[in-house]
């Protein structure tokens, strides 16, 4: 059993799919490791280190690729980079599917069986497994860092001889899991926190991190959850009066946080640049919804913009991978948890069960096919398909295919109250039991966004982190399971 890791070649991405601590796990479940040269070099892991762990070091991707029974990723690979790999190897890695379906029939013609990660269901026993959540904690986390050092003035209460300084006021918009993390962060740093939310079970956990809870009590509010945690649509009228609060308050604030990212879609805009003209100069707007669109009308992704009122807006693009260490540790884990199932302890072999709810909600290619009923190929895509080997692995998909609800019933279905991405999730830093009862052929959604946002969004007419950035940190149409309402789970 040979895994490959590759390095990643997006220049935006600094994170790597193993480190050396999980190279030791997998040799430990009977793996032979093979890591390109210079794959942990962006997240201060060096060739010797892997060396050390028992790795055997290849020249390129393609060294590592040949004969390989799985390769892992951080996003999705160029299908040219997984040439060698034995008929039916295991792909792991953040596909990006939504909108993107021509790549993966690209990636299916190699004959891998491909998994997207982001795509993990939400339920107890795959909580470990979550990349949207490991990554959206930490995009929550660095979102209020770089905002603080962007602001020019000290975040906390100060009290001094020469006076005192008040501390600076921070609104975070989307309660999941990235939410959850910066507003645990800007508490930690001093701020005066608030955050926004639909969802009425994340009032609770906002109050229990020690932040002021901002939304319009009414009595549809108090009505805004179903029994089984999903958010239902909220009237127009509704929707017209947290706009109206949601402005008046981002007018006092010094530091904005938004995360509502709908996947497979543009971002909802939640701040106007109406709204942006009544704040104060010298205020920051971080928008972690940046990589597609922003969150904020004046957002430019992957740059700072100053406005002529003197607010800076933040449109960081990866900010997970800005954490590249720590992040790829996460990551890291959660393919060696997504692993596990699928070795025999007694042949050290790869032993798939493709009935599995986890092994149906992730598979997009296989045997040359794109099973995923969510993700079909465009007309011709896979005609030229090779023929299966005669070692060729697991039998063609067929009616193994989860069956997965028309993905536009997913945009519009209620959802769970959530977290993450960042977006997403639950626990207060460790993930607490999820929802069985929530899609399962659905990813976790990003961090929840408040009601004002594009009705049309997934998650309860507010978004969700979470990547936050995921590690492929764009996300895509329609499916993506929706918010709870829960502490953070990264």
């Amino acid at each position: 059993m040979r895994i490959a890791v590759q390095a990643e070649t997006d220049a935006n991405e600094n994170r790597v799919a193993a480190t050396p601590e999980t190279v030791k796990t997998l040799i430990g479940l009977g793996a032979e490791m093979v890591v390109e040269t210079g794959a942990g070099k962006g997240s201060a892991q060096d060739d010797a280190a892997y060396a050390a762990a028992g790795a055997a070091i290849a020249p390129d991707a393609r060294a590592a690729a040949e004969g390989a029974d799985a390769i892992l990723r951080v996003r999705r690979p160029d299908p040219s980079e997984l040439a060698g790999v034995k008929p039916g190897a295991i792909l792991l890695a953040v596909l990006d599917p939504y909108g993107h379906e021509a790549e993966l029939a690209a990636i299916a013609k190699t004959g891998v069986s491909a998994f997207a990660m982001e795509l993990i269901p939400r339920i107890t026993r795959a909580q470990s497994m979550d990349v949207l959540s490991s990554q959206a904690n930490l995009a929550g986390y660095r979102a209020v860092i770089d905002a603080a050092a962007s602001y020019d003035r000290a975040i906390p209460m100060m009290t001094t001889a020469a006076g005192a300084v008040q501390p600076a006021r921070i609104f975070i918009m989307g309660v999941g899991v990235a939410g959850l993390q910066a507003i645990a962060t800007a508490r930690r740093i001093g701020g005066a926190v608030t955050a926004t939310d639909v969802r009425p079970a994340t009032k609770e956990q906002v109050l229990s991190l020690g932040a002021k809870f901002i939304a319009v009590e009414d009595e549809e509010f108090a009505a805004a959850e179903t029994a089984a945690g999903y958010a239902k649509p909220m009237s127009p009228e509704y929707q017209a009066k947290q706009a109206e609060l949601t402005a008046s308050h981002i007018a006092k604030q010094d530091i904005v946080v938004t995360t509502a990212l709908i996947p497979g879609r543009k971002a909802p805009i939640l701040i106007t640049k109406e709204m942006v003209a009544t704040m104060g100069r010298g205020a920051i707007i971080v928008d972690l919804a940046a990589e597609r669109g922003g969150n904020c009308e004046l957002t430019r992704p992957g740059e700072t913009v100053v406005t002529e009122n003197g607010v800076k807006i933040l449109g960081a693009l990866n900010l997970a991978g800005s954490v590249a260490a720590t992040a790829s540790a996460l990551y890291a884990r959660n393919l060696v948890n997504f692993l596990k199932p699928l070795i025999d302890r007694e042949t050290k072999v790869f032993a798939v069960n493709w009935d599995d709810e986890i092994v149906k909600a992730t598979l997009l290619t296989r045997d040359g096919a794109m099973p995923h009923s969510n993700f079909q190929p465009p007309a011709g895509a896979l005609e030229a398909a090779p023929a299966e080997s005669p070692e060729a692995a697991p039998a063609a998909v067929t009616d193994e295919a989860p069956a997965a609800q028309d993905a536009a019933e997913a945009v519009a279905a209620p959802q769970p109250a959530e977290s993450p991405a960042a977006d997403d999730e639950a626990g207060d830093a460790g993930q607490a039991p999820e929802d069985e009862s929530a899609p399962e052929d659905e990813p976790p959604a990003e961090d929840a966004a408040p009601e004002d946002a594009a009705p049309e969004d997934a998650a309860p007419d507010h978004a969700a982190s979470d990547q936050a950035a995921a590690p492929g940190g764009a996300r895509t149409p329609s499916r993506r399971p929706k918010p709870r309402g829960r502490t953070p789970r990264r």
